[in-house]
């Protein structure tokens, strides 16, 4: 039987500008099984899930639970449990991580200053090897289960920090994982691939092969840190920052395009070409001009658009085809 994963390798889809957005991660440990809302359908209290749930919402911290890879006893006990905090900013990245005994206490913390990188010295500092999360959340949708556990266990068992995690979107592109202090997330992964971009994560470097961009940012901005990436070969994880990502507006009728008119002509195209959009559909694409910076000085102009004139394919498994969108690299401008 077909699913998303395999209809969405099979068209190709592109990865980039795809990861879940979160500046900040609260990852909380819970044994046994999760369902389609885990926060609220798991051996967690639903009404603590859904709290968290509610604190985090608009601070860029996102809640997701946790567990070790392998069989899960379908117990309610009430044991200590892990619990990470994780923010992945460049040049601000940090873990912390604790014993948690009473998972409501964690609606203590100051969601919006831990969204804004400041721990104030809350927990211990993690000092271990790179974090991974890898989707396992059947329940949302089956392919981060056919595809995802056994990814986990694998990793696990070969000494990585593995971990499985609830849904962190693209079920499509499963496996799906990310991998922390750096927030970089990637698709259709193999165990190779992974202890590749683990090895890369602790030496302050990231992967770039099948990367789906870094959780810090809104999609725009991972496709275009990604674009510039590739375009210089730059993999040090805190050597691109993004300091400006706006909206561009339609253009007016007769005026200029929505690119010319954010940044003049073209220089440099980093994507394959692709059919050009109808006028109709070209003037209402949402498009951005996103800032990319390096760390020696130089900067980028880079225009975004939002696509979708791929090949139809279901975003989930059971959903009808559709086309999803996608993040369009147009250009790369070097700036001044």
């Amino acid at each position: 039987m077909s699913t998303c994963a395999t209809a969405s390798r099979d068209a190709a889809e592109p990865v980039a500008g795809t990861s879940a957005t979160a500046r900040a991660w609260l990852l909380v440990e819970q044994p046994g099984p999760w369902g389609t809302e885990a926060l609220a359908e798991s051996h967690l209290d639903p009404r603590i899930g859904r709290a968290l749930e509610a604190a985090a919402e608009n601070t860029g911290v996102r809640v997701a639970l946790v567990r070790r890879p392998g069989r899960h006893a379908d117990c309610h006990g009430a044991p200590a449990r892990r619990a990470f905090l994780a923010h992945t900013a460049p040049s601000r990245s940090w873990i912390r991580t604790s014993s948690v005994t009473d998972p409501a206490a964690l609606l203590h913390l100051d969601f919006a200053r831990l969204g804004a990188g400041e721990h104030g010295g809350l927990w211990d500092p993690y000092d271990g090897e790179p974090l991974v999360f890898v989707c396992t959340n059947g329940k949302r949708d089956r392919c981060c289960a056919v595809l995802g556990r056994p990814l986990a266990s694998e990793l696990a068992d070969s000494g990585a920090e593995a971990w499985e995690v609830t849904h962190i979107g693209g079920h499509r592109f499963s496996p799906t994982l990310f991998v922390l202090p750096y927030g970089y997330a990637y698709g259709r992964a193999s165990a190779p691939l992974v202890k590749e971009a683990v090895a890369s994560a602790r030496e302050g470097r990231v992967l770039l092969d099948h990367c789906r961009g870094r959780s810090a940012w809104e999609r725009p901005a991972q496709a275009a840190d990604l674009a510039v990436r590739e375009l210089i070969r730059e993999d040090r994880a805190d050597a691109i920052d993004i300091v400006r990502c706006a909206s561009v507006p339609p253009p007016a009728s007769g005026g200029k395009g929505a690119n010319e008119a954010a940044e003049g002509p073209r220089h440099e195209d980093t994507t394959a070409p692709t059919p050009p959009l109808p006028t109709a559909a070209r003037h209402e694409a949402p498009t951005w001009a996103v800032t990319v910076t390096h760390r020696d000085g130089r900067s980028w102009l880079v225009t975004v658009r939002q696509r979708a004139d791929g090949t139809p394919t279901p975003v989930s498994c059971g959903s009808p085809l559709g086309r999803p969108a996608r993040m369009a690299v147009l250009s790369v401008r070097p700036l001044g």
